[in-house]
């Protein structure tokens, strides 16, 4: 009986949230629900030799070692609420470091770098993604002598 009760108290509470009862639609705190239209998107994705003034500088996908380091630029121009992105820097395949990014509204543009070795030469990979995991890009690039 006590569980029928529940479920049926369960029932009536989910009819009256999706059909916005008055009662409880006072309630419910209001919360901050991206529209479709207003979902994280990413404008550009870049590798480069540096950033200067938020700006990439000497982009390209093959890069000297002698440089001493290469960067990722990511910019945003819809970002709904304050968040969390992920710049994962994959050499041969294998994860070499995860650098975590705030994201601010309302565009926001941001970047990472890792200083390079000898040892770095070869194939690289940069995925952007989200806290949920979900790829907004993927770039690909090589550090050469």
């Amino acid at each position: 009986m006590k569980l029928l009760v529940h479920v049926l108290s369960t029932l009536l509470f989910m009819i009256c949230t999706c059909h916005g009862s008055p009662a409880l639609a006072q309630e419910r705190p209001q919360t901050a629900k991206a529209l479709p239209d207003q979902q994280l998107h990413l404008k550009q994705a870049v590798m480069c030799q540096r950033v200067e003034n938020l700006t990439p500088i000497s982009s390209g996908v093959v890069f000297s070692v002698s440089s001493g380091q290469v960067c990722c630029y990511t910019s945003f121009d819809t970002v709904p609420r304050h968040t969390v992105v992920y710049h994962r820097w994959y050499h041969r395949d294998e994860l070499s470091t995860q650098t975590r990014l705030r994201l601010y509204p309302k565009k926001w543009s941001t970047y990472s770098v890792i200083q390079l070795r000898e040892t770095d030469k070869g194939p690289w990979r940069v995925e952007v993604v989200d806290q949920t995991g979900r790829v907004f890009a993927v770039l690909r690039f090589s550090i050469t002598d």
